[in-house]
Order: C-alpha cells, then sequence, then structure tokens
C-alpha cells in the first residue's frame, strides 16, 4: 500500500472518530496525524495500519486498536499537557508513548519546555522493537524505553503528572500511586470480573489524597509483575 492511500485512511478514521466523540481536542488530532502507526507494527501488517482494531506485533502481544489510543490520551481521560513528564507501563511496540510526546513535547517544541515519556516494558523483544521503531521515527529524544516490571513504577525519574498504564491489574499498584505528583492523574484497567476490566482514572489530590473516578468497561492484557498478575 502506497503511501497516499495509508495517509487517506488516517484522516477518515480521524474524521471518524471526531464524528463519534473519540477525539475532541486539536492537541489529539495533531498527534494522531503527526505519528505514523504503520511504523509501529510489523512490515506484513502496514496496510492495515488504519484499521480500527488491535494488531499482533512481537511475543504474542497486540498494538492497541487506535480508538482505545485516543480514548486514552483524551482531555476526559488523562488531559495530558505540554511539559508534562509521563510514565506509561506496557510499552509494547512504542506506538502509545509516541502519541504521548507528540501531545507532551510537540514536534518542534522548545526541548527546555517540552515533557518526556518514560516506558516501561517487561519483555526484552519489544524493548528493542519500541527503541528501534521510536528512533526511526524522531521519538527517541522524546521517549525513554526501559526494561522492567511496570507494576514497580520506574522511582528513578519520579513524580510524574501523569501515568497510564496499558494493561490490566488485579488493583491499583501501591508504588505507582507513590510516584505519581500530587495533582496528577493515574489512568489505569483494573480487573472487574470475567475477561472485561474497569477503566479508572485515579486523582491524587494536592494534599496527598486520593480520588477515583471509573471511566468505562475495557479488554486489556495482563498487568505481569509484583503488583500485577504472576
Amino acid at each position: 500500500m502506497n503511501e497516499r492511500k495509508l495517509q487517506e485512511e488516517k484522516e477518515n478514521l480521524i474524521a471518524h472518530y471526531k464524528m463519534n466523540g473519540y477525539i475532541k481536542s486539536p492537541e489529539v488530532v495533531r498527534a494522531f496525524r503527526m505519528v505514523p502507526r504503520e511504523e509501529f507494527i510489523e512490515k506484513n501488517l502496514k496496510r492495515m495500519a488504519y484499521l480500527d482494531r488491535p494488531l499482533p506485533i512481537l511475543a504474542g502481544q497486540t498494538i492497541s486498536a487506535p480508538h482505545m489510543v485516543a480514548m486514552m490520551v483524551s482531555k476526559d481521560i488523562l488531559n495530558l499537557q505540554v511539559g508534562d513528564k509521563c510514565l506509561e507501563v506496557g510499552a509494547g511496540s512504542g506506538y502509545h508513548a509516541a502519541v504521548i510526546a507528540e501531545i507532551v513535547a510537540p514536534t518542534g517544541t522548545d526541548e527546555k519546555t517540552r515533557g518526556h515519556v518514560y516506558t516501561i516494558e517487561r519483555i526484552k523483544e519489544l524493548v528493542d522493537f519500541a527503541k528501534a521503531n521510536l528512533e526511526r521515527t524522531g521519538y527517541a529524544n522524546r521517549v525513554t524505553v526501559i526494561h522492567g516490571d511496570g507494576s514497580m513504577g520506574y522511582p528513578e525519574k519520579a513524580p510524574y503528572d501523569k501515568i497510564t498504564v496499558a494493561c490490566a491489574a488485579p488493583d491499583i499498584p501501591p508504588p505507582l500511586l507513590k510516584q505519581l505528583k500530587p495533582g496528577g492523574r493515574l489512568v489505569i484497567p483494573v480487573a472487574g470480573g470475567g475477561y472485561f476490566q474497569e477503566l479508572k482514572v485515579i486523582f491524587k489530590r494536592k494534599d496527598g489524597s486520593i480520588k477515583s473516578e471509573t471511566k468505562c468497561g475495557v479488554a486489556f492484557v495482563p498487568l505481569i509483575g509484583k503488583y500485577g498478575y504472576k
């Protein structure tokens, strides 16, 4: 499939999301336009990059459907701002981290004022895959990929303005709450029984107290680690 056709399909998908309320802000529209999803999947699936569905990547894992990425980075959920320091649990192919980076550290912004994304992945094959994809697409200077247990967070760079988890936990991992900055948000799917989970937005108030909102039902792969599933 040629580049022009891919761009047409991307624009059609963005228009569909705008019409159906998945994308409401110009920042998210811009991020979707800027980040080439086709560069974060395997080459033989490139023609499917802008279908609204998850796609297989390496190690038996998947890249989320585009509408789920749009929802997670929306003003209603993560409420990303330029300059935010973010932690992502579950790097996968690096696509979600690149979309976040394009919002908190837009292409062309001054290095002193832009944010940064730290993304943790437990599968070494995916760590290498994500790093290569981010390097090739120009996001390696705004996204740092770490090999480790995402349920433990990444205390070396804490606290974070925003934390997003791309896998489902049995409960909210205490290290992630600890590493969230007062005034910040944590977005995480939490087991609700059966295959589906509840997407929760956790707000840490300025005094350190916690407020939780349940947004909708979702279906994510499990979070594996000390504070996830074994």
